[in-house]
């Protein structure tokens, strides 16, 4: 793929990156990116991987902003408050570059998703606030061997990992959770809360991982046994690396 003078100089900080380069930003033109929620997580990622130049961006969410989304998903406005998520995320994206090809999708992800959702998608980003939807992209994704970058947040906390289960060695995200479920009393951030500037830190993070997973740069995520999740304290504040190991029994990826 050969840039055009108004992309050289678009893109020219990630060119002169020697781990990135313009055969970096070449991909990252052709590349596919689907995210999962344009809430708290989706928002900020959103911002970074239209600035960055992702070719296609697809982003799935069936809800509508309201006034108390405004403190944390950062791509709304008050003007945008009752339109579908997805409408006002594709404005904003296509605003910030229109060198994109932005894809909104209102749907909500269920049991009877369809793999055909990711077709020719490159890297999946989850920042869905439940447990049902995360194990059902996990399952998709598994089956359609994309990687994951999964981001959650709570209070002045925050994790993120990339899965890749179909590799040896290689967890997913049921390896870590389980079959997790999302009980009648579960904490939500409408009861608990939710720190905006911590999703602002989780959605870039998830759009660094996404980016270097498909350019390469940097250490893998991949560890010697298993993945590297990260969690982030906001309180103290600190991060710390733990490596999570593929479980055999899994019946996702086991």
């Amino acid at each position: 793929m050969i840039l055009t003078d108004e992309q050289l100089d678009r893109y020219a900080r990630h060119i002169v990156l020697r781990d990135i380069g313009g055969a970096g930003q070449a991909k990252l033109l052709q590349s596919h990116v689907l995210l999962i929620g344009a809430g708290g997580i989706g928002c900020p990622a959103i911002q970074y991987l239209a600035a960055a130049g992702i070719g296609t961006i697809s982003v799935i969410d069936h809800d509508s902003v309201s006034l108390s989304n405004l403190q944390r998903q950062i791509l709304y406005i008050d003007a945008d408050i009752g339109t579908a998520k997805v409408k006002a995320a594709s404005r904003a994206a296509m605003a910030i570059n229109p060198d994109i090809d932005f894809r909104p999708v209102m749907q909500k992800i269920d049991q009877d998703t369809s793999s055909t959702l990711l077709s020719g998608v490159d890297v999946v980003i989850d920042g869905s606030d439940n447990f049902a939807t995360r194990l059902i992209v996990n399952d998709l994704c598994l089956a359609e061997r994309i990687p994951l970058v999964s981001a959650a947040i709570g209070q002045f906390h925050g994790q993120i990992a990339t899965f890749t289960g179909w590799q040896e060695d290689a967890p997913c995200y049921r390896c870590f959770v389980g079959d997790a479920h999302d009980p009648d009393d579960c904490d939500d951030c409408a009861t608990q809360g939710v720190l905006g500037a911590m999703c602002g830190m989780m959605g870039s993070f998830a759009a660094m991982e996404a980016i270097r997973t498909l350019t390469g740069f940097g250490e893998a995520p991949m560890g010697e046994k298993g993945s590297k999740l990260h969690i982030f304290d906001g309180l103290k504040p600190a991060m710390r690396t733990i490596t999570l190991p593929k479980d055999p029994e899994c019946r996702s990826c086991g």
